[in-house]
Formats: structure tokens, sequence, C-alpha cells
């Protein structure tokens, strides 16, 4: 049964106890308010401000599960206030570990002060959870996927077009990347993974897939320098950092570019060209 008075009351602490700077809004110089208010809120979980309010006035429906996975994650909650939150709304907590989509809030920050660099939140099968504005301006929004093709690696050998983004040179590299990348996961996960359900999908689709699988070749790991070739900026030679939440298994990686290279300057225009170049695209085209 959904608890609305402590719903409620959870909810008003969280927000009042996160400033605007906490989550990568701006403060603004007239604020009165202690904490964030309800719209920014709202903003953040991706819900209207009516239907915040009327969560923190004890009124309206039941919140979905999906809903309140969004609530958690708008208000960085932590994994154990995730699941506080979750029983609260009357329903059971989702999976903890390589299988959650929850971003800790540590993560969460670190990507909300990286505004002026492509980065990155993904999962250890590759599906992207967060970017930041020049990261959707380098790749797309790859959060938009659903299903088995929110995995880059599965995208890799069921689409061409998913390719385009990368320098031709090093697609052999790449394949050998995601489909031992793959079968490594799975080994660690056990039959019953994702990653086990995500190569069984893969098999029958993909003779290079296949080819690599029956490899059982293990302990493959990305190069440092990433190349894009980008539709309005050309190509971009760009150093790949990352950092691993041991808890959940998400990494945040930061795409940067070497200063007084070519590559700099074009992640310069990037950073003006914007989104643009994805308006009205599917996957990345050359």
């Amino acid at each position: 049964m959904i608890d609305r008075t402590g719903l409620a009351a959870f909810l008003r602490r969280r927000r009042e106890s996160l400033q605007p700077e906490d989550v990568g809004l701006p403060r603004g110089r007239r604020r009165r308010t202690d904490g964030l208010r309800r719209e920014e809120v709202a903003f953040l979980c991706h819900m209207s401000t009516d239907y915040y309010a009327r969560l923190e006035r004890e009124r309206g429906p039941q919140p979905s599960p999906d809903m309140i996975a969004s609530i958690a994650q708008g208000l960085h909650l932590s994994v154990v206030e995730r699941d506080h939150l979750f029983r609260l709304a009357g329903h059971n907590p989702p999976p903890r570990g390589p299988a959650s989509d929850h971003v800790s809030p540590g993560m969460l920050r670190i990507l909300d002060r990286l505004d002026d660099t492509p980065a990155e939140i993904v999962t250890e099968l590759g599906e992207t959870l967060r970017q930041t504005p020049l990261a959707v301006a380098l790749t797309g929004d790859t959060t938009r996927f659903t299903g088995p093709e929110r995995s880059i690696g599965y995208r890799w050998f069921t689409d061409p077009d998913s390719r385009r983004l990368y320098a031709p040179e090093d697609h052999p590299a790449l394949s050998r990347l995601f489909g031992c990348g793959l079968r490594e996961i799975a080994g660690l996960r056990g039959p019953d993974s994702r990653a086990a359900r995500l190569a069984e999908l893969l098999y029958p689709r993909s003779e290079e897939f296949r080819a690599l699988w029956d490899e059982h070749r293990v302990g493959v790991r990305p190069d440092a320098v990433k190349r894009f070739v980008h539709p309005e900026v050309g190509r971009l030679e760009l150093s790949c950092q990352s950092l691993l939440d041991l808890d959940q298994s998400h990494r945040l990686l930061v795409y940067t570019a070497e200063p007084g290279t070519e590559s700099y300057e074009r992640l310069q225009l990037l950073s003006v060209v914007g989104s643009r170049a994805w308006e009205g695209r599917g996957e990345p085209r050359e």
C-alpha cells in the first residue's frame, strides 16, 4: 500500500535539502526558496509540475514504478534512498548492481559539472544512461534506444548505420571489443544474465558475432584514443578516460582532445554546432 503521508514528507525533505548547483541547475539572482523549487524537481524528473506537486500534497494516483525511478534519479537519491522511496510508493524496489539503471548521486554530481565536455554514463553492456549536451552533439542522443538496441554492442552487429560514426580503420578492433567483451560479461554474470540473453539474440543474426563468440576470447580492452567521424565537424581523435562505480558497474566516460591539435579545434566547433547534426536523423551518418 502507498504511504501518502510518508511519501510526501520524504519528497519535501529531499527537495529542500538540494540546491540548484547540486543538480546542475543555475541558481539565479532572486531566490527565496529553501532548496529546489517544485518546478525544478519536475523538470529533473521529466514530469509536470502539477503531477509532482500533488505527490507532495498527498494527492493524485499512485505513481508507477517508472515514475518513481525517474523521481529517484531526478532527486539524486542513493540506492538505499531509492529503495525507501519505492516502498513508500507501494512498490518493490528494483534490483541493485549491474542490472540497475540507477546512477549514483556521486556520479551524477561529476557529470553535472562537465557541461563543456563530451561525457556519458554507461552500463557494462554499453547502454547509455546519461549524456552531457556536448556528448549528444558528438554521438547523438543514445539514451533514446529501447530493448536490446540500448546496447551499443548489439547495435554494432545488427545495424550497419551504427558504425558510421567511427573511423573505418577501427571497425575490426571495435568488433572484437564488443563481441569478446559480451562473452566476458556473460561469463561473469551467468547464463541467466542480460549479457547472455543479448548473446542469444545476436548469435543467429550476425555471422561476424558468431565468429568472435566462438573464439572464446576475453580480456580485450578499448584503446585510449577513440576516433569519431562527425557529420558536420569531421574527424576527431579524442582521449577517453573512465571512472568506474564498483557497486553499480557503471562507467563515466569523458572525452577530451589534446590542446593545439585539429581535434581540439573541432571539439570547440562542436560546442557551437550542438546537436543540430542529429536533428531528424536516426543513427549517425558520415
